[in-house]
C-alpha cells in the first residue's frame, strides 16, 4: 500500500522558482548558494564579512541592517538560513522596498518576529513573510 502522506520539498526547491535571489548572512554556508547557482538560479550572497564563495555566486559585502540597496534590487527573493529575530524586520524591509519576497529559517527555538506563512520543508520550517503578513 502506497503512503498517501506527501514528504516535505528541500528548501532549495522553494528557491529555485526564482530567477535571481540574494542570501543575506551566508557565513560559511555555500552549499545552498552553490546549488542554486548550479540550476540556472542568479544568486548574490551577502555577509558583513568577507566570505569564500563558489564562483557561480556573486558575493557582496554588505548590513541588511544598514544596506546598499543595489545589492538587492532586481531580485525576485531575499533568504536567509538560521537569521536571528532580531534581523527579521530590517530584512523585511529591504525586501518590500526592492519589491522581492522574503523567505528565512530561524535557529533552534526562535520564533519569527514578523507576520509569516509557514512551509514545512525536509530541512525543518521555511518563513515566508510580508508585512501585511500575506505572502507574495
Amino acid at each position: 500500500m502506497a503512503d498517501s502522506r506527501r514528504k516535505p520539498g528541500r528548501l532549495e526547491t522553494h528557491l529555485a522558482a526564482y530567477d535571481r535571489v540574494v542570501e543575506v548572512g551566508i557565513g560559511r554556508r555555500t552549499d545552498l548558494a552553490a546549488t542554486l547557482a548550479e540550476t540556472s538560479v542568479s544568486v548574490t550572497a551577502t555577509d558583513i564579512t568577507p566570505r569564500a564563495i563558489p564562483g557561480a555566486v556573486e558575493f557582496v559585502t554588505d548590513d541588511v541592517v544598514d544596506p546598499d540597496l543595489e545589492v538587492y534590487e532586481g531580485a525576485d527573493a531575499i533568504y536567509a538560513r538560521n537569521l536571528p529575530p532580531e534581523l527579521h524586520r530590517p530584512t523585511l524591509e529591504v525586501a518590500e522596498r526592492v519589491g522581492a519576497d522574503f523567505l528565512f529559517t530561524t535557529l533552534g527555538g526562535d520564533q519569527p518576529a514578523i507576520p509569516v506563512e509557514r512551509r514545512t520543508v525536509r530541512e525543518g520550517t521555511l518563513y515566508v513573510a510580508r508585512s501585511d503578513g500575506t505572502p507574495r
